[in-house]
């Protein structure tokens, strides 16, 4: 078909999310080293227009919301001007020992609600 799998999107997203997080000061490595995951609860995506292989592709994850335990992230996935595809991700913040939820430190929430402001 000459498009890209529509599963792939998910993980283009993963990619955004990492690279949001990481322009934040807070690689994804650091909050394993403080014992703390952010495994998703739930994603959706929006298939608005098909990317084609070799197409090169603009990833934007933008930090909407947290309520307690929970993050979410908005997603657009551009070729040029045009949109392709829309989606969010939510995330829970769990112990990484005992899987259980916790609040993400104080820190996190504070710098990654400065680059949500900066993306605006």
């Amino acid at each position: 078909m000459g498009v890209v799998y529509h599963g792939v999107y998910l993980s283009y997203f993963e990619v955004a999310r990492t690279e949001m997080l990481r322009a934040a000061g807070i690689p994804y490595s650091r909050l394993e080293e403080t014992g703390i995951l952010m495994p998703v609860l739930e994603a959706s995506a929006r298939y608005l227009q098909p990317a084609r292989y070799d197409d090169v592709l603009d990833l934007k994850a933008t930090y909407c919301t947290d309520h307690g335990a929970v993050m979410h992230i908005d997603y657009v996935i551009t070729k040029g001007q045009q949109v392709l595809v829309t989606g969010f991700t939510k995330h829970t913040f769990v112990n990484s020992e005992t899987w259980q939820p916790v609040r993400p430190p104080k820190h996190f929430r504070e710098i990654v609600q400065a680059v949500a402001k900066d993306n605006v």
